[in-house]
């Protein structure tokens, strides 16, 4: 196999972790006005992923890093040309990190209430902002002869990318409430598992008629494969969750997320970014790659240290495996975060 190939495979297994486990993060936040019902709930539901939001985080800046080094063509176009969304992004995830650090700094509930506004909208704009890109990137923009995108923010906001936002909103905001299921006790989690249930059809709904319009537009066998892998797995955690099984029903979502952006990556594959102005000026993952010595390098550097970023992640989910209720949170510091 191809270094090109290995690279392309490899940068589309770090977007599948950041978006399984970056996924629920953003669904706490755009769920938190509506499962938590007083200050000790939204404690909680902070204290569910205060552990874990920043380790999450690390697979976009890899990912990111990753495509800048092995595809530097593929990077320079994208960054570019999808500047103002990735902005956009950039600055939600900003706020929204400021949010979960300086909520609990003044015993204030107007300004615990301003904070919780910012988590709240850094949750949903990157939740809403990431499925529209993606669903352009594989799709395919006007890129010109030159690689460089000719389009506009108005040319992403299309019918099929706006679904694509859609989509990975309704997905996240199902995958936080199973996570927040299967994290906290009392009220909260049998009222986080009952809003999971409801959102998860919308979900569906909303993921089939993506995936279909994305598998008749570009898709290939493998991505067919994938996304009916896909959405047997969330109508397998569906089910998992109307029987109580709030670990099963998180791994069914879980999943469901992978494998609808390998789905993805499979159908755009061996495009990287696919031109709708001439397919001859499409970047691939041959006229968009790096040198063959900088992807060796990069391969020894992913060999060594893949497994120690793994294994410290893993270790830390474990240290925090607990659930957390409102009994855990002292009447003292209720007020803070």
């Amino acid at each position: 196999m191809e270094l090109t190939t290995v690279w392309f495979a490899l940068i589309a297994i770090l977007w599948i972790g950041y978006f399984t486990l970056e996924g629920f993060d953003f669904g706490v936040g755009m769920l938190l006005p509506v499962l938590a019902r007083d200050e000790k709930e939204r404690r909680v539901m902070y204290n569910t992923i205060g552990p874990v939001w920043d380790g999450n985080e690390v697979w976009v800046l890899v990912a990111g890093g990753a495509t800048f080094a092995a595809f530097p063509e593929w990077y320079a176009t994208l960054f570019s040309g999808f500047y103002l969304p990735l902005l956009l992004i950039l600055v939600a995830l900003i706020i929204r990190n400021l949010a979960f650090e300086y909520r609990g700094k003044r015993d204030d509930a107007s300004w615990r209430a301003r904070w919780d506004l910012a988590a709240i909208v850094g949750s949903w704009l990157p939740a809403v902002l990431w499925g529209v890109a993606f669903a352009n990137i594989v799709a395919g923009v006007p890129i010109d002869v030159d690689k460089e995108f000719t389009g506009n923010l108005f040319t992403l906001l299309n019918p099929l990318g706006l679904l694509g936002g859609l989509v990975t909103a309704a997905l996240f905001a199902t995958h936080g409430a199973l996570f927040v299921a299967l994290k906290t006790d009392g009220e909260i989690r049998y009222r986080a598992r009952t809003l999971a249930g409801r959102l998860g059809l919308v979900a569906a709904v909303l993921a089939v008629v993506f995936m279909v319009w994305m598998q008749l537009k570009t898709g290939s066998i493998g991505s067919a494969v994938a996304f009916v892998a896909a959405a047997l797995a969330l109508i397998a955690g569906l089910a998992a969750n109307r029987a109580g099984r709030e670990g099963w029903a998180f791994l069914g979502t879980f999943v469901t997320i992978a494998l609808a952006v390998a789905g993805l990556f499979l159908a755009l594959f061996p495009d990287v970014m696919p031109s709708t102005t001439d397919p001859a000026f499409s970047l691939t993952t041959t006229n968009a790659a790096a040198t063959a010595y900088t992807l060796k390098i990069m391969t020894w550097v992913a060999v060594i240290f893949t497994p120690i970023v793994l294994g410290y992640q893993a270790w830390s989910y474990w240290v925090f495996r607990r659930r957390i209720s409102v009994e855990h949170i002292p009447e003292a510091t209720a007020v803070g975060r």
